[in-house]
């Protein structure tokens, strides 16, 4: 078989792996402990997916903002607050942006997941910031995540243009 083929096929299909119809092709990794699916965590705090480096340099969400619009993209660490959680698996997040607007937080290759019970929680993230648009389809699983009713679901007609973030890694640090 051509490994290249494999591979490409592989990755994009890892952008279907959380919608309920397919089968995530890191579902597997749900027996190792990097890739285990946290759920609800009775201690939240902790380290998830890749280690951060000490003394690293946290980019404010501001200028982080100011790069993905001029560039498209930047790489990033950055900090803020979980304001929302995949409830289903903890495999996204969101958190707040200066300008009001959510940005939905994924981990990179699902390679990790942070508790469901992490709303609230403070979080430092590391990886890559995207502007991108989500399909209708796209927005509307994230909506059945996060316990929508169908009638929510359904209202959601139109692709939105939005920054993203995939994270290599995070911690989630005591609450304040």
């Amino acid at each position: 078989m051509n490994y290249k083929v494999f591979a490409l096929a592989l990755a994009g299909s890892a952008v279907l792996a959380c919608s309920p119809e397919e089968k995530s092709p890191y579902e597997d990794l749900a027996q190792h402990e990097m890739g285990k699916v946290v759920g609800e965590m009775e201690v939240v705090e902790g380290k998830y997916g890749a280690e951060l480096e000490d003394g690293f340099e946290l980019t404010n969400l501001t200028e982080m903002v100011q790069k993905v619009e001029a560039n498209g993209n930047t790489e990033a660490m950055i900090q803020g607050e979980i304001k929302e959680v995949c409830t289903k698996k903890g495999c996204w997040l969101s958190m707040e942006l200066p300008n009001g607007e959510s940005m939905r937080v994924t981990f990179k290759d699902y390679g990790f997941f942070v508790p469901t019970n992490s709303q609230g929680y403070p979080v430092i993230l590391k990886g890559e910031a995207i502007l991108t648009e989500t399909d209708v389809e796209t927005l509307r699983h994230y909506a059945e995540d996060q316990g929508k009713s169908q009638e929510e679901i359904e209202a959601i007609t139109e692709p939105k243009r939005e920054i993203t973030f995939e994270a290599v890694g995070a911690i989630i640090p005591e609450k304040a």
